[in-house]
């Protein structure tokens, strides 16, 4: 707690941080894996995936469109190293608070509904992840519906 502390003190002061440079202690990159598997577990990532998780990862990170995409690059080979989700769920619980890891679930449903429908593997895998992150059920699916509203109308096919 207090080494994420003193990073985000260090990032706050440190003005020009380098954008894209993304450790495996990052945060940012265990987020953005998550969104990769996302995006991936209903066989592989869409075009229109790929643009939306870009777009999120702008930002909810802060980002630049080049630091961005680095970003998902690193996601993406940090994700098909993992065996599993609590590589990076263990990372974020040690990271953000309540309200941090409610985003990275809100974040897992904007991918998910970025091609206009919810797989039965997404929505297994955003259950998942958001009990790793002790996402109660109920913010979990108040989360989903908050995100399936913001969808314009002709997009929903959940």
């Amino acid at each position: 707690m207090l080494q994420a502390f003193t990073r985000f003190l260090s990032d706050l002061t440190a003005g020009e941080k380098d954008q894209g440079r993304f450790e495996d202690g990052d945060y940012r990159l265990a987020a953005a894996a998550l969104l990769i598997h996302a995006a991936m577990i209903d066989g592989a990532m869409s075009e229109i995936e790929r643009n939306h998780l870009v777009g999120v990862v702008m930002l909810r990170f802060g980002l630049d469109e080049t630091a961005a995409h680095e970003l998902v690059t690193a996601a993406t080979q940090a994700e098909q190293q993992a065996v599993d989700l609590y590589r990076f769920t263990s990372l974020l619980n040690r990271s953000l608070d309540d309200g941090g890891r409610q985003q990275i679930i809100e974040m897992m449903w904007q991918i998910a509904h970025a091609d206009g429908r919810v797989t039965e593997f997404e929505d297994n895998l955003i259950w998942r992840a958001a009990d790793l992150l002790h996402v109660p059920q109920q913010a979990r699916i108040a989360l989903r519906r908050r995100v399936a509203e913001t969808r314009p109308m002709g997009t929903r096919h959940d």
